[in-house]
């Protein structure tokens, strides 16, 4: 039977419950939605979510910054270290020690003990005035203990007494003198530039004129301000900042300076005029104040020096290594790296050292290899190996000296200086005798420093743990090493 009520009409009914309807019917029509449905809830939305930074809006593509709010940055309060502070505290030199004791009888180096054979292996006062002269010159290095004891001594060892011998020498002869020219090498520790500053203090003694260049790495790393020097060829460099620096430390360190007058004529091209009867003292002053005319000042007293009736001269150089390496930290224009032979500073000491240019009134010509900070430089290694000739060790074993190697480029610019002619002299230090290091360990033990009783046992130990007395392993297995 068919339903009197059509489909059409029925779709007609309002959706809304009736009023006559159940309860039960009224009941789950008010019901929510159920958490489970998948039907979305209109009637009780979640509440929006709190913001935890600043919402920044951006087109598609492009790069924003959304700052996001976090901890409070603590200021940073310390004072920041001024230019050049830290490298004034990383080369700074302490030459005494109030809490050491104090030697008794020490006697201080003077011109008539520095040659004496009856003071070889004893340990000699440096003189105040010298000291302060050292240390105008920078003969003085960092990685030296000078701050272990009261005041500054050094070890007349054999080469430091015949070191003393020739200056001595040098010094008494009359008329024309002759120049000695020598490279120091040896093992890391042997005392190098030790022996490179007892030259110094002994010439200081005798009242020669000292130039000395300190590190030959401040002079190639590129650290200071370099450019080109007008009308030479090939294209040669100047430093004025290092010269200036030179010239402001060689009143300091020569005295006599003040008392010898500038004797060349004046030249005209100079920015400033030269006083007349100016002293040699107040011209190197006059180009310490203004590194613009630092080197033709610089050439001017050194003509001056070498004119006949000064002093003979000692030029000293340190870490020689560095000033032989194909390249330095400096570049041309043409973007190619600086040959350290092409600034003019290391040039004019290399024309002393390769005799091209010589001392008219005498002096030495010294120069110092390194072993802990030294780069790399075959060329050196195969002139100082040639010079040398073969080597002996204690045990008595030959090493010959080194052949040249066919798959190696030399820098034939290094070889004309050592090879070329007659090279210099080279010397190489080796360990101290028993006798040596027995003496400066009795130095150590009334400083303080050893506690133990210096007897022949306690010698040979020390001494042949140290390689054969070699002055930088004896002092770190005497002194430093504590157990």
């Amino acid at each position: 039977m068919s339903s009197s009520i059509c489909w059409r009409c029925l779709s007609k009914i309002s959706p809304q419950p009736l009023r006559h309807a159940g309860i039960g019917s009224r009941f789950l029509n008010s019901l929510p939605a159920l958490a489970f449905s998948t039907t979305t809830s209109f009637q009780f939305p979640l509440p929006p979510k709190k913001s935890s930074g600043v919402k920044v809006t951006h087109r598609k593509g492009e790069k924003s910054l959304v700052i996001k709010k976090g901890k409070k940055q603590v200021e940073n309060r310390a004072r920041r270290p001024a230019p050049g502070e830290r490298k004034a505290l990383r080369k700074r030199i302490v030459l005494s020690n109030v809490n050491a004791l104090e030697v008794q009888g020490l006697q201080n180096m003077d011109v008539q003990n520095m040659f004496d054979r009856r003071l070889e292996g004893q340990v000699l006062r440096l003189p105040g005035p010298i000291v302060d002269q050292l240390r105008a010159v920078e003969a003085f290095k960092p990685t030296q203990s000078w701050g272990l004891f009261q005041s500054p001594g050094t070890l007349m060892r054999r080469e430091t007494v015949d070191m003393g011998k020739m200056i001595a020498e040098m010094s008494e002869q009359e008329g024309s003198r002759k120049t000695v020219r020598r490279v120091l090498v040896g093992e890391k520790g042997s005392g190098k530039s030790m022996i490179l500053l007892q030259a110094m203090t002994m010439a200081f003694l005798k009242g020669w004129t000292v130039v000395n260049l300190p590190e030959a790495q401040d002079i190639t790393i590129g650290h200071t301000p370099y450019q080109p020097l007008p009308s030479s060829s090939p294209t040669a460099y100047i430093q004025p900042a290092y010269l200036a620096n030179l010239l402001r430390t060689l009143p300091t360190a020569n005295p006599h300076l003040s008392t010898l007058q500038f004797t060349q004529p004046s030249p005209t091209d100079l920015p400033i005029p030269i006083p007349p009867n100016i002293s040699l003292a107040r011209l190197a002053s006059l180009g310490a104040s203004d590194p613009e005319i630092a080197h033709p000042i610089f050439n001017l007293l050194i003509t001056d020096l070498l004119s006949p009736g000064r002093p003979p001269v000692f030029l000293g150089l340190d870490g020689l290594a560095h000033a032989m390496q194909p390249a330095t930290g400096y570049t041309a224009p043409s973007l190619k790296p600086i040959h350290p032979h092409d600034l003019m500073i290391l040039d004019w000491y290399f024309n002393f050292l390769s005799a091209k240019q010589k001392l008219p009134n005498g002096g030495i010509v010294m120069a110092a290899t390194s072993q802990s900070n030294a780069p790399k430089v075959p060329s050196l290694d195969f002139a100082l190996s040639d010079l040398e000739g073969p080597i002996m060790t204690r045990a008595g074993q030959i090493i010959p000296k080194k052949e040249r190697n066919p798959f190696v480029r030399y820098d034939e610019r290094v070889l004309d200086i050592l090879l070329k002619e007659k090279g210099p002299q080279v010397q190489r230090l080796r360990g101290l005798s028993k006798e040596e290091a027995r003496g400066l360990m009795e130095y150590w033990a009334k400083s303080g420093m050893v506690r133990e009783r210096v007897n022949e046992g306690f010698v040979g130990e020390k001494w042949a743990i140290s390689g054969c007395g070699v002055v930088g392993e004896l002092e770190r297995a005497v002194v430093r090493m504590r157990v």
